[in-house]
C-alpha cells in the first residue's frame, strides 16, 4: 500500500470514528428523554386505570370497611392504618421484614391458622376471622405465651416477636402439650435473627404448662 493510501485509509478510519462518536452522543442524549417521556406517560396510564373496590374485613373482633386496590396485601391494610369513622387504627404488630414469605414476621392468624400476611391478598381475606398480635391479649390481661415471653426475655431486637407470639399461640391451640421438638416444628416458619430461639422455645413450654 502506498503513502498515499494510507494517509486515505488512516483519515476515513478517522472520520467514521468521530461520526460514530457524535452519533453516539446524540443518542445518549436524546434516548433517556424519550425513555423518561415515555415511563411517565406509562405511570400516567397506570394511574388512571388501577381500580379498587370496598371490602369488609373482622379483624380483631371488629369490622372495617375499607377500600383496596386488588394488588393490596393483607399487611399492607394492617400496617398502613384502617380509617373507620375518622379514626385511624393502626396495627403494626404484624411486621414487613422480607416480604416474600420467609421470615414469619408478618404472621397474623386468619379463622384460627397462622399465615403471611404479606402474602394474602386482602381481598381474599373477606369473611374470614384475622387475628393480629394486638388481639391476642384480653384486654389488659395479656396472653400465658405473651406472659412467658416477658418472664423468659424470648427477645432481644424484638422485631421479630409479634410473629412469634402469633404462631406461637396457634401451635398451643393445636398442641395443648408439645414436645421440644414439636415446639422447633412449629415455629420452622419463624426467623429470629438475634437467635433468642433457646429462650423462645423454654417460653412456650412454660405458657403450655400454664394454658393445660
Amino acid at each position: 500500500m502506498s503513502e498515499k493510501e494510507k494517509k486515505q485509509s488512516t483519515n476515513i478510519s478517522r472520520r467514521s470514528f468521530l461520526k460514530g462518536v457524535g452519533t453516539g452522543t446524540v443518542a445518549a442524549t436524546v434516548v433517556p428523554a424519550i425513555l423518561v417521556g415515555d415511563a411517565e406517560k406509562a405511570e400516567a396510564q397506570t394511574d388512571d386505570t388501577i381500580s379498587t373496590a370496598q371490602i369488609q374485613l373482622a379483624i380483631n373482633e371488629q369490622k372495617y370497611t375499607i377500600e383496596v386496590e386488588a394488588r393490596t396485601t393483607l399487611l399492607s391494610v394492617l400496617r398502613d392504618g384502617i380509617d373507620t369513622n375518622g379514626n385511624s387504627v393502626d396495627l403494626t404488630g404484624a411486621k414487613l421484614i422480607c416480604d416474600r414469605g420467609e421470615c414469619g414476621g408478618c404472621t397474623v392468624l386468619v379463622d384460627g391458622k397462622p399465615i403471611y400476611a404479606c402474602m394474602m391478598l386482602a381481598m381474599d381475606a373477606q369473611g374470614k376471622q384475622i387475628t393480629t398480635v394486638e388481639g391476642i391479649a384480653d384486654g389488659n390481661t395479656l396472653h400465658p405465651v405473651q406472659e412467658a415471653f416477658i418472664k423468659h426475655d424470648a427477645l432481644m431486637c424484638g422485631f421479630c416477636t409479634p410473629g412469634f407470639v402469633v404462631s406461637s399461640v396457634a401451635l398451643l391451640n393445636e398442641n395443648k402439650k408439645p414436645t421440644l421438638e414439636e415446639i422447633k416444628n412449629g415455629l420452622s416458619g419463624n426467623t429470629c435473627r438475634c437467635g433468642t430461639y433457646p429462650f423462645i422455645f423454654d417460653a412456650v413450654e412454660t405458657a403450655a404448662q400454664k394454658m393445660k
